[in-house]
């Protein structure tokens, strides 16, 4: 994105009354930035939602300077602005609906990974939340996700800590802008998360910590991962609208389960009591319920020269071979076969060692 065009966008999300969902629309309709202020009023106004009010905030110059301070910032400090349709702009974040139209970024992070999931919980954490998050990050290293959260007390600091201790990337969801970091304690633990990550915002330098910030930033921290984690939480919190919001966009939710008489499990075991969120006893169980593969390095295929196969498994287990993970409506369909015989000949394979099943019916070459 060049200067100008940088600098347009900020100037719309700068106007009163321009939101993340209008912004987009005028976008849609007018094509860019640029062109929503050179547009006519009678372009503006045919766009559904746009009233006199708007059309007249649009008028007002003194977002112009805002913008070009805003731009003078980002310039100055090798903040990185990332345009919702940029390829840089995190992809699972993009499909939703009131995702960020402009984000703001810090570091060396490297969004093109797949398996992106996020951790939340009290800022009370407990030594069983520690612990338990402690094991599981351990257990997922092989896998190199990253992790994300949302770089406050409690369970939010101790993920990134974990993280960073594992050689994973992680990624600081901030609820103000880049010029500063809160809580202020955390400071110390800015350039290291820098090298192993960074951090994101959608907010500009001259907004603050308040309270409603951090709800807007819990649907980042939703939106952008495949998964969120709920370690420990209360009854209420941030958390559980953290898991909420990726129940809404559609992202598995897993909590953590404790004892009904302890304060920070209550919110976990209500999320798995209600049915929004997968039991989470290890990483066992993220690991199957995302399909995730443990192995991160490629399957010898060796040994399978010694295991004989009828003609039909040796078709299907040549494709699956090729194709790697498919469905079983697509084995049959690509390997010819009804779905009454497949069904027989995989239990077979998967008897014999050469498959595997996986969740939704998916089934690999071993």
């Amino acid at each position: 994105m060049s200067d100008q065009e940088l600098f347009y966008l900020l100037a719309l999300l700068r106007v009163d009354g321009v939101g993340d969902v209008m912004a987009k629309k005028l976008l849609a309709n007018l094509g860019n930035a640029e062109a929503v202020f050179k547009a006519k009023n009678t372009q503006i106004a045919a766009i559904d939602g746009v009233g006199a009010v708007l059309l007249k905030k649009l008028k007002d110059k003194t977002i112009f300077e805002s913008a070009q301070t805003e731009l003078d910032f980002i310039k100055s400090n090798a903040i990185q602005a990332s345009f919702f349709q940029d390829e840089s702009y995190p992809e699972r974040l993009r499909h939703c609906f009131d995702a960020p139209v402009l984000i703001f970024k810090a570091g060396n992070i490297d969004l093109n990974q797949k398996k992106v999931i996020s951790i939340v919980g009290t800022r009370q954490i407990t030594s069983y939340g520690t612990e338990f998050c402690k094991k599981l990050i351990e257990d997922l290293a092989p896998l190199d996700p990253v992790i994300v959260s949302g770089f406050a007390y409690g369970v939010d600091i101790v993920a990134h800590q974990l993280a960073m201790e594992n050689g994973l990337q992680t990624i600081g969801v901030l609820a103000h802008g880049l010029n500063q970091i809160y809580p202020k304690t955390h400071k110390k633990y800015m350039a290291k998360i820098e090298e192993n990550g960074g951090f994101i915002t959608e907010f500009w330098s001259s907004t603050n910590p308040d309270k409603e910030n951090f709800v807007r930033r819990n649907r980042i921290v939703a939106g952008m991962t495949e998964a969120t984690i709920v370690i420990e939480s209360a009854d209420k919190g941030g958390s559980l609208i953290t898991a909420n919001l990726a129940n809404d966009y559609n992202r598995d939710v897993f909590a953590v389960p404790g004892r009904v008489t302890d304060k920070y499990s209550q919110g976990c075991n209500n999320l798995i009591k209600t049915q929004k969120a997968y039991v989470l006893s290890s990483a066992a169980d993220l690991i199957y319920n995302l399909n995730w593969d443990i192995e991160s390095k490629p399957k010898p295929i060796q040994k399978q020269l010694f295991i004989e196969l009828e003609p039909d498994e040796q078709k299907i287990y040549d494709f699956l071979l090729k194709n790697g993970k498919e469905l079983l409506d697509i084995i049959a369909l690509e390997c010819d076969f009804p779905i009454f015989k497949i069904s027989g000949t995989l239990l077979n394979m998967e008897l014999k060692g050469v498959i595997r099943p996986l969740p939704g019916k998916l089934f690999e070459a071993i």
